[in-house]
């Protein structure tokens, strides 16, 4: 744990009181009452104020897209899936980032729907699968990984196999998309590497203050990879799924890209689905003095300052209505404030109605490995911030629910 870990309130007397602002009144106190009020009025206003002050805004659109197929074959995981690298290059100002999404399909369901979702540490360390690429972007060291100099080599091939319970999904009729998120965006705050340099105008060497921060960059990226997702026409439902601060971009990705069918977000904890106001746990002062390069810099003038914000990350989750959204918290990860991130659900909830969907219905936390799972779901598990078997086993079966409508 580190020290800013260590000093976080962790304890419920301690929350400040506080009022959340409503999801269904408008900032100039307007009342919402229906869906074409909530589409043309509020949600519009409530994203462009993430947008603008909370993840950054992207800059302009890209100059051109294109994607290669790199490799498939019909027998990965011993012939019950099908694999396909795909390589996915972004224009800008003739410069250019290209980065690699590992496909596999369910053998014989060229329509199966698809969980898609960034890895921490390269695509080769989601499988054993010796044909998977190893990424040469820039690397986090890990030592326990065998991570040095920046650099993934063969040694970290499978690393993280159990996060990702491929063959469950493929079992139960879903495909799964990754894509290394450092070759979008490196993980650091550095903002000379990656997709922030092709926008730049001529002198600029950082985004403007209310531009793009990293989370918004990565969200960008799920968005171009559901381009190639669309364009293989076969497949049917695309849900976008992170975990951590992945899960922050994943939520980010399904407010501003209704394409996604549903959208998972696995521990995301401040800055994600959790209340920013309960200051419990990691708070955005913290956040943006730990990872300076993540929110657009319009963001810092809410350090210690959450009274005064407009919005609160319930706000961020209805974004997301009337699709599927599933959040998830874990019993000893008490920094990403399991509390407040079911508390983000309930308050989401109100929106959810208005389209005639179920959300949570209730303010009392479910017991630990019980999950609730309506089109609003979540789940409190046992055990530390990791993607774990039991969090896969609930997300299929919820969004098989979703996929037979």
């Amino acid at each position: 744990m580190c020290h800013a870990q260590s000093q976080a309130n962790y304890d419920e007397t301690k929350v400040p009181k506080f009022t959340l602002p409503d999801v269904l009144t408008s900032f100039s106190g307007n009342p919402i009452t229906n869906q074409t009020e909530w589409e043309e009025n509020r949600r519009r206003e409530i994203l462009q104020f993430f947008e603008k002050q909370v993840y950054g805004k992207v800059p302009d659109r890209l100059d051109e897209f294109g994607f290669k197929l790199l490799e498939e074959s019909n027998d990965a995981y011993g012939g019950k899936a099908r694999r396909k690298q795909i390589a996915i290059t972004l224009k800008k100002n003739k410069k250019s980032i290209t980065y690699y999404m590992l496909i596999y399909l369910p053998k014989g369901n060229p329509t199966a729907p698809v969980f898609l979702g960034y890895n921490f540490y390269g695509n080769h360390t989601v499988t054993n699968d010796p044909k998977v690429q190893i990424t040469k972007a820039w690397v986090k060291n890990n030592d326990a990984l065998g991570i040095t100099d920046n650099k993934a080599s063969e040694s970290s091939r499978g690393v993280r196999t159990h996060r990702w319970a491929i063959e469950k999904m493929l079992d139960n009729g879903f495909g799964i998309a990754t894509i290394y998120y450092g070759e979008i965006d490196p993980d650091k705050d550095d903002f000379s590497d990656g997709i922030h340099p092709l926008f730049y105008r001529d002198g600029q060497s950082k985004p403007k203050t209310n531009e793009w921060g990293s989370i918004s960059a990565w969200a960008f990226g799920l968005s171009k990879a559901m381009n190639y997702l669309e364009s293989d026409v076969n497949i049917s439902k695309v849900f976008v799924f992170g975990h951590s601060r992945l899960g922050k971009a994943a939520l980010w990705a399904g407010a501003t890209d209704k394409r996604f069918a549903g959208v998972i977000s696995n521990n995301s904890g401040c800055g994600g689905a959790a209340l920013s106001r309960r200051k419990f746990g990691e708070t955005i002062e913290q956040i943006n003095t730990s990872f300076p390069h993540w929110f657009a810099d319009s963001f810092l003038k809410y350090n210690n300052n959450e009274r005064t914000l407009p919005v609160d990350q319930h706000q961020l989750l209805a974004l997301v209505a009337p699709r599927p959204l599933y959040v998830a918290s874990a019993l000893d990860d008490k920094w990403a404030d399991p509390r407040g991130e079911f508390l983000s659900t309930y308050y989401a909830s109100s929106v959810y109605g208005l389209y005639g969907k179920k959300g949570i219905g209730t303010k009392e936390m479910p017991k630990t490995n019980a999950p609730i799972q309506n089109t609003v779901a979540y789940h409190i598990r046992t055990g530390k911030h990791d993607v774990t078997d039991y969090d896969w086993e609930n997300y299929i079966k919820w969004a098989n629910t979703f996929v037979k409508k």
